[in-house]
């Protein structure tokens, strides 16, 4: 078994595609006709959005909706990045909204947190050294 997908749902995937396409650089690999789902080219696991609408005919049993609230949901996506002040800025000037400022930790890492258009939380950090 293999990690293959993490799909988040969001009002408007083309408008969240978009976003990750400017905040973080990555690259649209297709988006339905329908618009109800997406994927980003992001490496060995898919990083997908899929409307609220196709989330609810998935789970009868419903799901919470992420959104934009005082404090983000307890998960995150990591991206790692060797130039993390100049991806930071970037995805900020993007529309990502700076949780929590960067800060070097003991052990040498630098690690920024940042809340993205739909209310997830995104970390952005540098590789740990070893």
């Amino acid at each position: 078994m293999k990690y293959g997908y993490t799909i988040f749902y969001v009002d408007d995937v083309s408008v969240t595609i978009d976003f990750y396409e400017r905040a973080f650089g990555f690259n649209r690999k297709f988006v339905t006709p329908e618009g109800d789902y997406g994927e980003l080219l992001s490496g060995e696991t898919t990083i997908a959005f899929a409307s609220i609408e196709l989330g609810r005919s998935n789970f009868k049993r419903g799901f919470k909706k992420i959104n934009k609230s005082d404090q983000p949901v307890g998960i995150e996506m990591v991206f790692v990045t060797e130039q993390i002040d100049k991806d930071f800025e970037i995805a900020v000037h993007a529309g990502a909204v700076v949780y929590e400022p960067i800060v070097e930790k003991s052990w040498g890492q630098k690690v920024g947190y940042l809340i993205d258009i739909n209310g997830g939380l995104i970390e952005i950090c540098t590789p740990v050294k070893g």
